[in-house]
């Protein structure tokens, strides 16, 4: 059984094109990309050794080995923090062994007050599996009528991978596919492997589970959403850690003087209503 450590190296090392490595092509492969040998080689490691990597049978690599395999896949500097990190969780996952519990969710009356202060604006907190636990009304009058809060526990990732109206609502639905699954590895990892497996993975197939070993960190560009009245917004995100609670706060900011119009009317409309 692979392990995320090995999953991300496996997909990595696929990904790199041997000529510009100065390797030559080989043909008559059955993947593209190194083989082992070549990855072994530039990273100084034997080839069993990066066998056991890659297949989970070795779940404790040194730093020195992770730094060198990152020297030798020619990652950037994003993809060498998760990489690091995915070496921190995998040796978790091997040397704990207690049953996994859901995380809090609880967010503290500070937060809350900051929420508060953040009204009329379009702000969100969520935990790392992607439950929705408070927002603003303003993040209510963006998303009403998508389908989000349809759901007693409203929950970011299954509402993506398995409500329809999702990938009408996000306009670039692939790219915030890739997002929500990478940021799943942020999760303490036991959460993690128990709610993909249990929770997430039989209903949302194949569009979930490929990108769980996708090996690509996304870029995360402006957020375009198709509001369910025809409105085209356009918004920038703030992603501020809440690392003791393992919780995000997210606030969004229009992009442009449209979007920020938009908002305007959507947020006044809720008024009125309320």
């Amino acid at each position: 059984m692979g392990t995320p450590l090995g999953n991300f190296i496996r997909a990595k090392r696929d990904a790199v094109q041997p000529g510009l490595l100065g390797l030559p092509e080989r043909q008559r492969r059955r993947s593209p990309g190194l083989r082992r040998l070549d990855l072994a080689n530039r990273a100084d490691v034997s080839v069993e050794y990066l066998a056991r990597i890659e297949q989970g049978r070795d779940r404790n690599p040194s730093p020195a080995v992770v730094n060198a395999l990152a020297d030798a896949l020619c990652l950037n500097a994003s993809e060498r923090t998760h990489l690091r990190y995915l070496a921190k969780i995998t040796g978790d996952t091997c040397t704990i062994d207690v049953r996994p519990v859901p995380p809090s969710r609880r967010v503290r009356a500070s937060v809350l007050r900051t929420l508060e202060l953040l009204e009329p604006g379009v702000a969100i907190v969520t935990n790392r599996l992607g439950d929705v636990l408070a927002h603003t009304s303003g993040y209510r009058a963006v998303t009403g009528g998508a389908g989000l809060f349809d759901a007693e526990r409203p929950n970011l990732n299954h509402y993506l991978f398995t409500d329809p109206r999702a990938r009408t609502f996000f306009a670039d639905w692939d790219d915030v596919a890739d997002e929500q699954t990478f940021d799943l590895w942020q999760a303490p990892s036991l959460e993690n492997l128990e709610w993909l497996t249990a929770e997430l993975t039989p209903v949302a197939g194949d569009e979930f589970t490929r990108r769980l070993n996708l090996g690509k960190v996304p870029s995360r560009g402006v957020l375009r959403l198709d509001h369910p009245e025809g409105h085209r917004l356009r918004l920038l995100r703030e992603t501020l850690e809440l690392p003791g609670d393992s919780q995000q706060l997210v606030v969004f900011l229009p992009e442009d003087d449209a979007t920020a119009e938009t908002l305007d009317r959507l947020r006044g409309r809720l008024r009125t209503v309320s």
